[in-house]
């Protein structure tokens, strides 16, 4: 038995249905531990990123528990969620930035949650914020660019701004859907290496659905396979044996 107050996120029976009768996702158990890198890895179709969603609940869970710092989350109202998800932050594939804006005033939307509707439409943010963001701006090496627009900056640029705006939260969780998987290789690598970082530096776990296995293998201190909708593997890189590859992802001829 899993000690709750080991684990930052326990997930119990979750299935999620867009059509009834065809589950995407099929009793999902799995505790999330308070640190370190969790890769989800499995072929497209599988559920991967539905799994993320419904985590923070941008996708609705059909059945099953989420206890998210030994609260569960399914089933709470709209002003409920809204507190959790101050703590859960998420990082997408497609960046998820408002383009018109500057690098500093996306990372401030990251606080959006914690100031009044009023504040929020006069984008008045405490004087602590702003050196936040300062301070988040160097540590994904982003010193200078608070002033230009979003759609000024290359592909990883604009992840890093995404991921830094989500530590914006302080969040006890850092989600991250497909990060890496618009950007070339060498940007992939160094975006995983930021959240290896951003993950010990400020003891955040992060939660990774990716598809690249060197990736996670290389990066993830964890490693959860998923095929068909359940999880058919979890452990280190070490135990990613080509018989194991291949009950996630089916086939050899991938594997060539």
């Amino acid at each position: 038995m899993v000690d709750a107050r080991s684990v930052t996120l326990s997930i119990r029976g979750l299935s999620k249905e867009y059509v009834p009768g065809k589950p995407v996702l099929q009793s999902i158990d799995l505790d999330i531990d308070p640190d370190g890198i969790t890769a989800i890895i499995g072929p497209s179709g599988t559920g991967k990123s539905t799994l993320i969603r419904c985590i923070n609940r941008l996708v609705e869970p059909t059945v099953g528990s989420i206890h998210f710092n030994q609260q569960d989350i399914v089933g709470l109202n709209r002003s409920a969620l809204r507190l959790v998800r101050r703590q859960i932050g998420m990082v997408f594939q497609e960046y998820n930035l408002v383009e018109r804006l500057t690098v500093m005033e996306n990372l401030l939307t990251g606080r959006l949650g914690f100031v009044s509707a009023w504040q929020a439409w006069r984008r008045d943010y405490s004087q602590e914020d702003i050196s936040q963001a300062f301070s988040l701006l160097e540590i994904v090496g982003l010193s200078g660019f608070e002033n230009q627009r979003a759609d000024s900056l290359s592909g990883g640029q604009r992840q890093r701004v995404g991921i830094a705006r989500a530590v914006m939260q302080k969040p006890r969780l850092l989600l991250a859907d497909e990060p890496t998987s618009s950007l070339d290789p060498k940007t992939s690598v160094e975006i995983m290496q930021l959240l290896v970082s951003i993950s010990e530096k400020f003891q955040i776990p992060v939660v990774v659905n990716m598809h690249d296995v060197g990736l996670a293998k290389r990066f993830a201190s964890r490693i959860i396979g998923m095929s068909a909708g359940r999880i058919v593997y979890d452990g280190d890189a070490l135990g990613l044996s080509d018989p194991v590859l291949q009950t996630i992802y089916g086939g050899e001829d991938w594997m060539q």
